[in-house]
């Protein structure tokens, strides 16, 4: 007789709030499913919080997931009021984890949906966009946050998603951007989703400007198959397709990385009920599923998802989602008792899943780095705290302090105010606040425009500080190939 397959190790996390209940009721399922893991329990969360660890996990953890590279994790509580970092972002960002895959899907009618159809996954990049976090107050009156979108990024998250609509017997993948505001890192996100698109002639493929998407999303989700799209959009979409399916509480959830990959339900921690065995397990074990497929136990994960699926089919459920055709309200654990009763059995109304041919999980290989281009400076934007000058007065403030009337490598092209452009030739009703960018080009003797040095750019800097004007931030104008690497401003 040939033995059993190793266990595969496992870091497990039971969190805070209800995640120690909704844990516990997984890894009974896994265990009376035949799982082959072995969970390898660590702290995170609100205790360390407490302890005086800013980012709620601990170098023991860390050196569990590097080891293990799967990680089963419970919601946690992330303690109110400043200093206090995300867990989830913290672990996503650090292990590289890119991919957020969250899978929507109505369960009608069993659980109550005004889209009965609808049967979706939302794939998320997990790393960029704006949840980097990149913030700062410049002025009085402003802060910024930093968009970032870069190309192996988007290639990463898209490619993901069409290998997974493959595999998955997915029919289409649905970008959604909004290229028509952001044209260059949006814009690119759009581009190379094009080029991917191309290499899977099988799947169709559109592109949605965002807003009108998750309009569509909201009133005709069953239009959609596979959605890839950046990381705020994507975190927005995901919540709006999880509840229109009939519940949040059932939505499971992976963060797919090169290494490591993280499962997790997206609802929170829910401490007003923590302690009370009424937690609904199912976005956790579901998403413990999803773990199943990654490691290669797609058998096991078939049973136990069809075994769920029953369950819901006979009325058995918890109070959170206590629907027409449901009986009394379980606990957590009397929740998790009737699945296990339903091992081998198969759903009569709803789809069942096999995953039983599917392979584990294959990193792809990191996408190749393009040969670098040509890059010339021609030019930067100064930001500018004023609260004081008139476009005008401005203007005539940086010409004088970088010499710019009769001589000098610069000319000065626009002023812009929360990107509006402001001078030359900039309307009186246009609201202004105290942050202005001042946007400078080289010139040359001739009054041309032309190349410039960085040294040219440190003695432009220089001769505006001197003059006492406050620059908080500046941004180089560079030429990519002979392609401008930046937003052309009205004018330009």
């Amino acid at each position: 007789m040939n033995p059993l397959p190793a266990k595969t190790p496992v870091t497990v996390a039971f969190g805070d709030g209800i995640g120690p209940e909704i844990m516990n009721a997984t890894l009974a399922l896994l265990e009376a499913a035949g799982a082959r893991v072995a969970p390898e329990p660590i702290e995170i969360g609100e205790k360390l919080y407490r302890g005086g660890v800013s980012s709620g996990i601990g170098d023991d953890a860390w050196a569990s997931l590097r080891r293990t590279k799967v990680f089963l994790k419970a919601p946690v509580t992330t303690p109110s009021g400043g200093g206090y970092k995300s867990l989830n972002v913290t672990v996503r960002k650090t292990l590289g984890l890119y991919a957020n895959v969250r899978p929507c899907s109505a369960y009608h009618p069993f659980v109550d949906t005004l889209h009965p159809k609808m049967d979706m996954v939302i794939v998320r990049e997990n790393e960029e966009d704006l949840y980097a976090g990149i913030e700062h107050r410049q002025t009085d009156e402003v802060f910024q946050c930093l968009k970032l979108i870069t190309r192996p990024g988007c290639e990463r998250v898209i490619r993901y998603a069409f290998d997974y609509a493959r595999a998955h017997g997915r029919r289409k993948v649905s970008c959604m951007t909004k290229d028509n505001i952001m044209k260059m890192t949006d814009g690119l996100f759009h581009k190379v989703f094009d080029e991917v698109a191309a290499e899977y002639p099988g799947l169709a493929t559109e592109h949605h400007i965002v807003d009108i998407g998750a309009a569509r999303l909201a009133t005709r989700p069953e239009r959609f198959d596979v959605i890839v799209t950046p990381n705020l959009y994507g975190d927005i979409l995901s919540d709006i397709a999880a509840e229109l399916s009939g519940s949040v509480g059932l939505a499971g959830s992976a963060n797919i990385g090169q290494q490591v990959a993280m499962f997790e339900a997206i609802h929170g921690s829910a401490p007003d009920i923590a302690g009370r065995g009424i937690g609904n397990p199912s976005g956790l074990l579901l998403s413990a599923v999803m773990m199943l497929v990654h490691i290669g136990q797609g058998a096991v994960a078939t049973r136990l998802h069809n075994a769920w699926l029953r369950t819901l089919e006979d009325g058995l459920t918890t109070a959170d989602f206590h629907g027409p055709r449901s009986g009394t309200p379980l606990s957590t654990m009397a929740f998790a008792d009737a699945v296990a009763k339903r091992l081998g059995r198969r759903p009569e109304q709803l789809r069942a899943v096999d995953y039983a041919e599917a392979a584990p999980w294959t990193p792809p290989p990191l996408p190749e780095r393009r040969a670098a281009a040509v890059k010339q400076a021609v030019g930067v934007d100064v930001f500018v705290h004023d609260g004081v000058s008139t476009p005008e007065r401005l203007a005539a403030r940086l010409h004088q302090a970088a010499a710019l009337v009769d001589h000098g490598p610069w000319k000065l092209a626009m002023i812009t105010n929360r990107g509006v452009k402001v001078w030359p030739g900039g309307f009186p009703e246009t609201f202004c606040t105290d942050h202005w960018r001042c946007r400078f080009v080289g010139r040359d003797a001739l009054g041309h425009e032309r190349a410039i040095l960085p040294m040219e750019i440190v003695t432009l800097l220089q001769r505006l500080t001197e003059a006492g004007i406050d620059v908080i931030k500046t941004e180089n104008l560079c030429t990519f190939d002979g392609q401008a690497g930046y937003a052309l401003g009205q004018g330009q």
